[in-house]
């Protein structure tokens, strides 16, 4: 349950995000903007809160992830400062130092299937990939990864 025990601290993340996602053709362009993001513990390591502040953009964002004891999977919800509302989860877990994570949502309106990746890379950087697929996870598009950099020990 303690998989995301990795990720409690302060960190720099360098955003990288398509700028439109699931567009005909396929492609679009790449906007690159900074994050710091701090994550805290919750419940002894099952479960943790994540606000990240997007300066550029004018904007923050939160993940609460909670791990559930009985299936022994982790569910991740996002939440953005311009919405106010929770979106639907994705659940999976780690093998190792990936994590996978899958859900189905909405995307302008077409129902989407939806990847959150986790890799551990050390102590000090992790990364973060978001892929979307529109036909039922047989093909998935990234369109948003975050690199993070270890800048401070959780606070207190």
């Amino acid at each position: 349950m303690n998989d995301f025990d990795f990720l409690h601290g302060t960190w720099q993340v360098a955003n990288r995000r398509l700028t439109t996602p699931l567009s005909e053709p396929p492609g679009g362009t790449w906007a690159e903007f900074p994050g710091r993001a701090v994550v805290r513990p919750l419940f002894g390591g099952a479960g943790n809160i994540d606000e990240i502040d997007f300066p550029t953009l004018g904007r923050q964002g939160l993940t609460l992830r909670l791990y559930d004891r009985e299936t022994r999977q982790w569910t991740i919800h996002w939440s953005d400062s311009r919405t106010g509302r929770l979106d639907p989860p994705v659940v999976g877990g780690f093998t190792g130092d990936r994590g996978d994570f899958y859900g189905d949502d909405h995307f302008e309106g077409r129902p989407i299937r939806v990847h959150f990746a986790w890799h551990r890379l050390g102590p000090e950087t992790a990364r973060w990939e978001q892929e979307f697929s529109t036909d039922g996870g047989r093909s998935w598009e990234l369109n948003w990864t975050m690199d993070l950099t270890r800048t401070g020990a959780a606070p207190a």
